[in-house]
């Protein structure tokens, strides 16, 4: 299984494939240096391998890069961000408590 991830910027998304297959999206809006993460999911047939997780992980590492700040208002990427707190950098600390990330 050869999985990647890709930022689609005309379909506003960053997709997971396995080899040239999309299985998975995270849904995003962005306003200039401000990323906010709408909707996340992977193919059921995928479930319950962390790909997921790797997903909004190359999502969040690319939103880095670029110094954008993340608003997740999935709650997907919220909960990645709470359970890995070396991520939390990336909300506006203002903006933090309205995301569960206090």
């Amino acid at each position: 299984m050869a999985i990647t991830v890709q930022d689609n910027p005309t379909d506003a998304a960053y997709e997971l494939f396995d080899g040239d297959q999309l299985i998975g999206l995270a849904q995003y809006k962005q306003a200039g240096q401000q990323i906010a993460f709408t909707h996340t999911e992977v193919a059921e047939a995928y479930g319950g391998q962390g790909l997921g997780h790797r997903l909004v992980k190359a999502a969040l590492d690319d939103a880095r890069a670029h110094n954008w700040q993340v608003l997740p208002y999935c709650p997907f990427v919220a909960k990645f961000i709470s359970t890995n707190p070396s991520y939390i950098d990336l909300v506006p600390a203002g903006r933090r408590a309205a995301f569960g990330l206090a």
